[in-house]
């Protein structure tokens, strides 16, 4: 689900597709008719099996270190669900809300804050009048950097970033291996993976200048889950090997025989979707007909989805990285110069125009939180004395 809600997303975003399947899931299980065989095709496993298949990836996520995730459920006070659908939710999620939208709002609003630490404010759904239910999930996952980033001013010299100073990272290694490049059918593309210390880490792609971010982003799901092959820093011959990759002699201060060169950009991206937007790719075309009830399985009352949104944040700096993602469905009715000795082979990767980036689970390889940046964070102003 991540590759294919890939290719339909504008540049400069971030989405969350673990933070949609387990709410598809759940509806698939209340389904009946076409809505069930949309959303069963969509999740890619039968409708019968879903349910417990959510709660089995929600399981997997609260067990992911520096990772929170939620799920709630409200419904109209006059609407009654089955006993055994709901009996299937995850213990807690279960919530009333009556006629007061405003105060309704407010409490949906508060849990989506709380989930997420404040990193997503408001629930992305509205309610209304006709609403009867709401199923919403919230992902929160924090991860801080084994080797911290070192903050200097980046000034790319070409690409659509060139002319601004951005708030550049920079940081030296001796493990030329956690970057490499592989070759697809679009093109050639850099990943770099930058580990946390809770075992998340986050995998920065680079692809060649021509290739779209839905292309990059499905390359670096394929190394992630490695079924794409990548060669090494260690592996690579001298020149410029990969997009944004070059492997250089340069000058050193010690007998250090390979290491890694990271420069990179701070950057927060921010996003709202709406999966009715993308129903198809979802399983809810068939769903959002309120002609009919589609969820027989939840309730007697004639349901459908009258709202599916998703609000998500990232944050990547010198320190860590900070992501969260909420998703809701409404059913209506620098010294002195060094003595340079030696000579050192320098991998260097340089993201310094837009690329990808993936949040890991290190363990399972499932990829928590994806996203574009083409805006990031430009470089502080300096104050002075007397400065307005």
């Amino acid at each position: 689900m991540t590759a294919r809600w890939a290719h339909a997303l504008p540049e400069g975003t971030v989405f969350s597709a673990p933070g949609v399947w387990p709410l598809l899931a759940f509806l698939a299980d209340g389904a009946a008719g076409p809505a069930r065989a949309e959303l069963s095709e969509a999740l890619g496993v039968p409708a019968g099996q879903a349910a417990g298949a959510a709660r089995e990836l929600l399981a997997a996520l609260a067990s992911v270190s520096g990772m929170d995730a939620a799920l709630g459920l409200w419904a109209h006070h006059a609407l009654a669900l089955r006993e055994e659908w709901r009996a299937g939710l995850p213990a807690g999620t279960y919530g009333v809300f009556g006629d007061d939208l405003v105060t309704a709002q407010e409490r949906l609003d508060a849990w989506a804050a709380e989930r997420t630490g404040g990193l997503v404010e408001r629930m992305p759904v509205t309610l209304t009048r006709d609403a009867r239910m709401v199923l919403a999930g919230a992902l929160a996952l924090r991860t801080t950097w084994r080797q911290p980033f070192d903050e200097l001013p980046l000034r790319p010299d070409a690409g659509p970033w060139q002319g601004r100073t951005l708030r550049g990272l920079h940081r030296r290694s001796p493990r030329p291996d956690r970057v490499g490049v592989t070759g697809t059918p679009d093109g050639f593309v850099t990943a770099l993976t930058v580990p946390g210390d809770n075992g998340v880490d986050v995998h920065l792609v680079l692809g060649e200048e021509r290739m779209t971010p839905g292309q990059v982003l499905t390359a670096g799901v394929g190394i992630v889950e490695r079924a794409l092959p990548l060669t090494g820093g260690r592996s690579l011959p001298h020149g410029h090997v990969g997009p944004g990759l070059y492997v250089e002699q340069q000058p050193a201060v010690e007998p250090v025989p390979l290491t890694l060169d990271v420069q990179t950009v701070a950057y927060e991206v921010r996003a709202d979707h709406d999966l009715l937007a993308l129903a198809g790719l979802f399983g809810l075309t068939a769903a959002t007909d309120a002609r009919q009830g589609h969820f027989p399985g939840i309730s007697d009352a004639p349901l459908a989805v009258g709202q599916a949104r998703q609000s998500a944040l990232a944050q990547f700096g010198a320190l860590g990285f900070r992501a969260a993602a909420v998703t809701a469905m409404a059913v209506p009715y620098g010294s002195a110069p060094p003595q340079y000795r030696y000579e050192s082979t320098v991998v260097r990767v340089v993201f310094d125009r837009p690329f990808g980036f993936l949040a890991v689970d290190r363990e399972s390889r499932l990829v928590l939180v994806s996203g574009w940046v083409t805006d990031p964070a430009p470089e502080p102003v300096m104050g002075f004395p007397g400065a307005l």
